[in-house]
């Protein structure tokens, strides 16, 4: 008989790099897709790769466990692990080095193991695993040893309704960084004459819109923002700290010009790989785990309703990547004005819809 195959799915994250992290892992069946085990768990505090080494040993001994004799293709989207698993890169971490060692020795075990690099939009599942490590809520589950339960045993439920929330996107208004296009980040800068005439004109656009709730992030230009539009619609505002924009460490203030002939390298790195941190400050990969917190947050409290979102242009476009279906690098394709308005549409069933995306149209 042919070997059994499993594909193990594994990944890592970390909530600060380094940070809070976790992991998460899982082992398909190869030829049906059905999950097999499943195994999440937090590593303490520590970086992404070394979470990302700990996803991979417990998807290696998850498929151990199940079949020694069994093949094994792990697939991640960290390039990196999959190099030096693979032995085309070095590893010169010691933390990861004693991971690698321990992935290793699994593998011999294994009746065979290769390693495939995948984008991070095909590695959901895995992902979905360690921020429910990273929340606070392990897993170990396997799947192929619980009991199989036939469709006469199951009696019929009545579906459960479908409830839809809409989130209305508003970026702040124009401060005095917005006309040069300046790495705006973490600063406390208030919002311009026009920033605060925009916020005045989209509190009207938003009116009409029968907003219940509105939901910002703290810096003072978003703050400053939507308390303009949340004193017209007569609404008071929710600051989220996971809706602020990213930490652009040494680039803050720069142009884009300027930051490339400061930080040459830095910048190129940081543009080209979501998971590498702007110099002395955050990665987009970090933003998009804090705006997935906030995204369910709000859909859980607010379900059923219609918010209001007043953000910045990376969260923003993580929510509009997350309402598409598509992978995080959607931040580097889509341009957003000042105080310009998107809107998205979530569905309890799991469907999503974007409506709107960088509607200006109450500026002019």
């Amino acid at each position: 008989m042919s070997p059994r195959r499993f594909v193990v799915e594994a990944d890592g994250g970390s909530r600060g790099n380094p940070g809070p992290a976790g992991y998460g892992a899982l082992v398909r069946d190869a030829e049906t897709g059905r999950v097999l085990a499943e195994r999440a768990a937090s590593v303490g505090r520590a970086t992404n790769n070394v979470a990302e080494y700990g996803g991979l040993v417990a998807g290696l001994q998850a498929a151990l466990d199940l079949d020694a004799s069994a093949e094994v293709e792990v697939r991640m989207d960290s390039k990196l692990v999959v190099e030096q698993m693979s032995g085309r890169w070095q590893i010169k971490h010691p933390d990861m080095r004693q991971l690698a060692l321990q992935a290793r020795a699994i593998a011999s075990k294994l009746g065979g193991v290769r390693y495939t690099w995948v984008p991070r939009a095909q590695n959901g599942a895995a992902d979905a695993l360690a921020n429910s490590a990273m929340d606070g809520t392990p897993v170990h589950r396997d799947i192929a040893a619980e009991p199989s339960v036939t469709e006469t045993d199951v009696q019929p439920e009545e579906p459960a309704p479908v409830v839809t929330t809409v989130t209305h996107l508003l970026r702040h208004g124009q401060t005095e960084h917005t006309p040069e296009r300046r790495y705006s980040g973490r600063n406390d800068l208030p919002l311009s004459r026009i920033g605060r005439a925009e916020a005045e004109a989209a509190a009207h656009r938003l009116a009409g819109l029968g907003i219940e709730a509105v939901v910002a992030s703290p810096l003072r230009r978003t703050r400053e923002t939507a308390e303009i539009v949340a004193g017209v619609l007569g609404l008071t505002v929710e600051f989220d700290d996971d809706l602020q924009e990213l930490d652009f460490g040494d680039l803050e203030g720069l142009t884009g010009e300027e930051a490339r002939a400061k930080h040459p390298l830095a910048v190129r790195r940081f543009m080209s790989d979501l998971t590498v941190a702007a110099p002395g400050g955050e990665s987009i990969a970090d933003v998009s785990i804090r705006v997935a917190r906030a995204r369910r947050r709000i859909l859980e409290r607010y379900a059923g309703r219609t918010v209001l979102v007043v953000s910045h242009v990376t969260p923003i476009k993580l929510m509009l990547a997350a309402g598409l279906g598509a992978g995080d690098d959607v931040v580097h394709r889509v341009f957003l004005e000042a105080a310009s308005l998107c809107t998205v549409a979530w569905s309890s069933d799991g469907r999503t819809s974007v409506r709107l995306v960088n509607d200006t149209a109450h500026l002019r």
